[in-house]
């Protein structure tokens, strides 16, 4: 890290709104830390130029090559991703050294009219990209005695709630954090319960990543660190490479930290995998200490994943059908 008080710390950063709206946050809280100023360095993406479908191109891991290739280009000092964007396997050459306090893990809808999804009319058109949403979803729906027409969509915040405004859909679903984080959390009709639909692994988290050899950087931002966000999805996503799962399976998990009174003592994690039509789901959770060590979270995700497996996971999804 160049240590001269004014030299601005470059956050290299996706163009989206939301991504744009992440970082924003995050560089205050560095600014806040180190004293430094920090300037945004905005970075397209493959997977911000692609039309095609994220499960098709290789999953969520194509917007952060890129940010990843800066890095260690050293055009940036630091990338802020959205976790759940971030691939299971770390580059040695880089380190995550902060996973800041987690904002709402749960997906949320968007419908006309104001409808919750037990509202939706038999057949609604329900326009999402992820494949763990459709699965779910549809599983959903299945036990509230209706059916619902899943439309593979892509674009940002606006374009997605746009097929709703414009009628040509009748709900998508959303991240929450994502429309929290650009301060339009009031336009969802339905925050959906994680009882019904688990989030994507890390969903609602943000992972700060920089070169692991700028230990002076590495400390600094980890003092962004809120350890039990860390703990929790460190543990998601444990299970989420245990299964052998790309971002684009349609795995869900949420490690819920449980507490008695003021202390967090215990954390369960709940994982689900299912076929895309939502017919099947192998759904099962864990309860343990929190972990008190990278070890200790991986072990509880891998632990699950072995549960889930044992059930008929891997044959579920479809890059892993045995």
């Amino acid at each position: 890290m160049n240590t001269r008080p004014d030299q601005p710390l470059r956050l290299g950063t996706r163009r989206s709104k939301l991504a744009m709206s992440q970082s924003g946050h995050v560089a205050e809280a560095v600014r806040a830390v180190t004293g430094r100023p920090v300037e945004l360095v905005e970075i397209t993406t493959y997977g911000d130029v692609s039309r095609e479908n994220l499960a098709q191109i290789g999953g969520t891991g194509v917007f952060v090559t890129a940010l990843r290739d800066a890095l260690l280009r050293g055009d940036v000092d630091f990338a802020v991703h959205s976790l759940k964007d971030l691939p299971t396997t770390q580059p040695a050459e880089l380190v995550v050294a902060a996973m800041p306090k987690r904002e709402d893990p749960r997906d949320a809808l968007v419908a006309r009219d104001g409808l919750t999804f037990e509202q939706l009319p038999d057949g609604a058109r329900v326009g999402t990209g992820s494949p763990r949403r459709m699965a779910q979803l549809h599983a959903y729906a299945r036990s509230l005695g209706k059916t619902i027409e899943t439309v593979a969509i892509r674009g940002n915040v606006d374009t997605r709630i746009g097929f709703v405004r414009a009628g040509e859909l009748d709900a998508v679903v959303l991240a929450a954090a994502g429309l929290n984080r650009i301060g339009r959390g009031d336009e969802a009709t339905d925050l959906l319960s994680v009882d019904n639909v688990l989030p994507a692994p890390g969903q609602g988290a943000l992972a700060v990543e920089c070169l692991a050899s700028d230990v002076e950087l590495v400390a600094a931002l980890g003092r962004l660190d809120d350890p039990l966000t860390r703990a929790a999805v460190t543990a998601e996503r444990s299970l989420l490479a245990a299964l052998e799962a790309g971002c684009s399976a349609p795995v869900g998990a949420l490690a819920d930290l449980l507490a008695d009174g003021q202390t967090v003592n215990e954390m369960r994690l709940r994982g689900v995998v299912g076929t895309l039509d939502g017919s099947t789901l192998v759904q099962l959770s864990t309860t343990g200490s929190v972990p008190q060590s990278y070890e200790e979270a991986m072990a509880l995700g891998r632990e699950l994943a072995d549960e889930m497996l044992a059930k008929g996971a891997a044959g579920l999804m479809g890059e892993r059908s045995l």
